[in-house]
């Protein structure tokens, strides 16, 4: 009989993975649980208004929401109807003490394995599906199986590698599902369970095994390499404007090369989400941790290269707009981090508004589904002097103002009428494309002043 999963954790990785998990194996009753009923409630909603936005992930929910897929607050039932429970908590970087800035902050995590071990009627596999650092699963097994308990807990690693705006894809057609377990007698069974659960739709060539350590160290290194890649063709996109060369042609010939390839060498305002950042300043702190001071600043240098690529876009606007910017009106086009998500974690925008807002920049905000969120996100500097408002036309937000800076590349976006943006700006009107997806040459024979990263 196929064992019953519950998901601890209803956010960007519960609610998509076991969505998708419920719709691949409807022999399963999959339960999703979470201590913030106004999430459950979105994700129970009758108008299937969820929590979260990624294409497709509304048809999943449709398809097994009811059936073998269930959004609940008790914690303890769940967990107690379960066998194998999948933690998917919020870990933040910390925010205080020692590795604040740059360790993940555990406490959530820690809170739910003593609420496992409070509610399990019997032994259980516990998954870790958040990301964590090395060796987070030897203290999440010590809490388990702390005293001489009846219960016993198999610990393992299944780290998640979605990209937001392809989420559902991702889980449909993975490049490869990574398991990390013991590798004695138990940790092996356990994997194999976790195993079976991927198989029913996953090619099992596809689903790479490990020992837990392995797992939880891939997903760090897998982003910092990412990350390390974006800041790589931003600081190269420097040299292309400096120089007049042009950083799409110049990374369209080193993508040719099968050594180096074409994935993640797109300049641009730098990366942004929950994972890259954390992930890298996660790896920082471990490396300083064990002794690896060079490798630390090494990984440290990915990320100061990302946030200098936020203050050099800011600069720039300014020395193109005579050096001030002061009461000028600037339309910013997408807060969210990247396009097809709602998601303002660590967004460049929220950067480049705040530095705007240094400026005393009257800035208007434009985003088709991020505007809640950055609302929240940029709410202490509303009224602190100064002049921000969000406007969800893209043609009101760019009335009567001096540059519209596109900072998320929404497919929307190009196919406006830039004709009829131009003709309701004070002039001389300027875009700024951060992502390069707009027609230069288009816009400049409207009469727009454009500029471009690496050009």
């Amino acid at each position: 009989m196929n064992k019953n999963i519950v998901c601890i954790g209803a956010g960007y990785i519960g609610g998509p993975t076991m969505a998708v998990i419920a719709k691949m194996n409807p022999d399963r009753k999959v339960v999703v649980v979470d201590i913030n009923k106004d999430r459950i409630n979105a994700w129970n909603s009758d108008d299937y208004a969820l929590p979260i936005y990624e294409p497709g992930l509304v048809d999943v929910v449709k398809a097994v929401r009811g059936k073998n897929l269930f959004f609940s607050t008790d914690i303890e039932g769940a967990v107690k109807e379960c066998d194998i429970i999948f933690v998917g908590v919020n870990t933040p970087t910390k925010t205080f003490g020692r590795g604040a800035g740059r360790a993940s902050d555990l406490q959530y995590w820690e809170a739910t394995a003593r609420e496992i071990k409070k509610f399990a009627n019997g032994g259980k596999i516990v998954v870790e599906k958040s990301t964590l650092p090395v060796r987070t699963a030897a203290a999440m097994e010590a809490i388990l199986n702390a005293d001489e308990s009846a219960h016993s807990f198999t610990v393992l690693s299944n780290p998640e590698f979605l990209a937001e705006g392809t989420a559902i894809k991702d889980l449909l057609e993975p490049d490869r599902v990574l398991i990390g377990g013991p590798q004695d007698e138990a940790g092996l069974a356990a994997i194999r369970e976790v195993v079976d659960i991927y198989a029913t739709w996953v090619p099992r060539e596809k689903i790479l095994t490990t020992n837990v350590w392995s797992a939880e160290l891939t997903k760090l290194a897998a982003n910092a390499f990412l990350a390390q890649r974006v800041s790589s063709i931003n600081a190269i996109a420097g040299l292309c404007e400096a120089t007049g060369a042009d950083v799409e042609e110049v990374a369209r010939v080193m993508g040719a090369d099968h050594r180096i390839g074409p994935k993640f060498l797109k300049a641009g305002p730098g990366f942004g989400g929950s994972c890259f950042k954390k992930d890298v300043l996660n790896l920082v702190y471990l490396c300083e941790t064990f002794g690896l001071h060079t490798a630390a600043q090494y990984w440290q240098g990915v990320i100061a290269m990302n946030e200098h690529q936020q203050e050099r876009i800011v600069s720039r606007l300014l020395a193109a707009m005579f050096n001030t910017l002061a009461n000028k009106r600037v339309a910013l086009f997408g807060f969210a981090f990247k396009a097809d998500t709602g998601d303002t974690r660590e967004t460049p925008s929220g950067t480049v508004a705040r530095l705007l807002n240094e400026e005393r920049t009257r800035i208007v905000i434009t985003d088709p589904k991020a505007i809640p969120n950055a609302k929240k996100d940029l709410a202490d500097i509303v009224g602190d002097g100064s002049h921000l408002s969000f406007e969800d036309d893209p043609y009101e937000a760019a009335k009567g103002a001096d540059a519209v800076l596109l900072m998320t590349d929404w497919k929307l976006y190009p196919t406006l009428d830039w004709k009829r943006i131009f003709d309701s700006m004070r002039k001389p009107a300027l875009v700024f494309d951060t992502r390069n997806c707009l027609d230069r040459a288009a816009l400049e024979k409207i009469g727009f002043k454009v500029l471009n990263v690496g050009k």
